[in-house]
């Protein structure tokens, strides 16, 4: 079927960034927007705006009927879900699918089977593809203290029905266990609804590397290769990287035709991220979960390959087989993105609501900055901190680290704390510019040592 108007179900920069899309697919768009998000830039943007509720995400963003009833009341015929939210709730393409309208991603039985963590984990050891020792669903916590002392300490007690760093809890050893068993799930439960979760053994001084990949529902699977997002605090992360610099041999390869293999056994339409830890000592990888999504860093894959990955998205919703093939794929030098937050790094990473007095981004062909941010815009206390991505592609990864460090050194933002001058830090840390980081590196080894430059002049 051919697509006319989409209901984009989000806010922010990936409202602004799929409204672009749909502007170039000839498409129209229209905002579901809560009443905290009315003057936004997407609703700036968007050929028109309905509003679902008030500020509160569950009585808006997160309420699937609201959506349904926003898409029908607009005459939509298809709905973007962006991440987040309700996402990779399955109820939401199932909901889509009764009211006739396409959704832009995978079917209700694909993104159950691949969105559910434990699910996902049991088809790729069926496919043999390597897994962490772990669980499948735990009953209680009882259970899960046993599947601990079997599988060794330390270990990570995880939301089966959602990522993003929610519902996850790093536990060291058993006396901590039975608090974090129901700390996760009851995380879990306010953040997705489902408070079940699985163990899995935690490798210290590991990278998290995904493979992106794409699948139009009819056979066609094809990857954009691999990104690396190791730089993490508390499992969010704050500086991804394509492709993966420093896989050994030819593990990269091997990653990627992995993530193939799980996305094509799942009769999957749209994009996906398949997630693994990497040992680079050891030359293994393990497979962790997949993303039924788009992921908040897409534009790193998209400037090292050129593919628009939202628009393929809106095509393939749209019935349309992919638009290339798997050696049509290349990559091209190396990407960095930085996300940008509203929050004070020096308080303990506390949010920094208020209005923007100033901004100024410095874009250039090379330089990329995802936003939804213009002065006079106040950023509200009621959703995530993101206020932009800015991402900077070079011809190796050296190059990619100096562009991004200008481009973050001219960037210009008033009226509220951000990030970026800690991600300078961050970046200049020789450890990063040689590429030696795990995923506990921020938490472990650079945040315990680390005073603000300017508190430290």
């Amino acid at each position: 079927m051919a697509l006319e108007r989409v209901l984009v179900a989000n806010r922010g920069e990936i409202a602004v960034r799929v409204i672009r899309a749909c502007f170039d697919e000839g498409l129209e768009a229209v905002l579901a927007v809560s009443d905290a998000d009315r003057d936004s830039l997407g609703a700036q943007l968007a050929d028109r705006t309905i509003c679902i509720g008030p500020a509160s995400a569950t009585e808006s963003y997160l309420d699937i009927d609201r959506l349904i009833a926003a898409a029908t009341v607009t005459g939509c015929d298809a709905l973007h879900p962006g991440y987040g939210f309700v996402s990779e709730r399955p109820e939401l393409p199932a909901a889509c699918a009764e009211a006739g309208i396409a959704f832009v991603g995978p079917s209700e039985e694909a993104m159950r089977r691949s969105g559910d963590k434990a699910t996902a984990r049991a088809l790729a050891k069926d496919l043999g593809i390597a897994v962490g020792e772990g669980s499948g669903v735990l009953e209680d916590a009882t259970v899960a203290a046993q599947v601990a002392e079997r599988i060794g300490y330390p270990v990570l007690i995880k939301a089966a029905g959602g990522g993003g760093g929610r519902g996850m809890r790093l536990v060291d050893e058993p006396a901590e266990l039975e608090r974090a068993f129901h700390t996760a799930a009851g995380e879990a439960q306010q953040a997705f609804d489902d408070g079940r979760v699985f163990i899995e053994r935690y490798v210290r001084r590991a990278r998290h590397v995904e493979v992106q990949v794409l699948a139009d529902g009819r056979g066609g699977v094809v990857h954009l290769g691999h990104r690396d997002c190791t730089l993490q605090r508390r499992y969010q992360k704050l500086v991804e990287e394509a492709p993966a610099a420093g896989l050994p041999g030819d593990l990269g390869q091997q990653i990627c035709a992995a993530a193939v293999r799980l996305i094509g056994e799942l009769d999957y339409a749209g994009a996906a991220t398949c997630e693994f830890l990497v040992d680079v000592e050891r030359a293994s990888y393990a497979f962790l979960e997949i993303n039924a999504r788009l992921q908040v860093e897409h534009p790193v894959t998209e400037m090292v390959t050129g593919i628009d990955i939202v628009r393929e998205q809106l095509r393939i919703a749209g019935g349309a087989p992919l638009s290339f093939a798997q050696d049509d794929v290349e990559v091209h030098g190396h990407a960095i993105e930085v996300r940008i937050n509203a929050e004070r790094p020096e308080a303990g990473f506390l949010p920094s609501p208020g209005r923007i007095e100033r901004w100024a981004a410095p874009v250039s062909g090379d330089v990329r900055v995802d936003t939804a941010c213009f002065p006079g815009w106040t950023v509200v206390p009621y959703y995530d901190s993101l206020l932009a991505k800015v991402i900077a592609r070079g011809i190796d990864r050296a190059h990619a680290l100096r562009r991004i460090d200008h481009a973050l050194r001219h960037l210009r933002v008033e009226g509220v704390a951000t990030t970026a001058g800690f991600a300078l830090e961050v970046l200049e840390h020789p450890d990063v510019v040689s590429g030696r980081v795990h995923t506990r590196w921020l938490e472990e080894e650079f945040l315990p040592g680390w005073t603000p430059k300017e508190e430290a002049a």
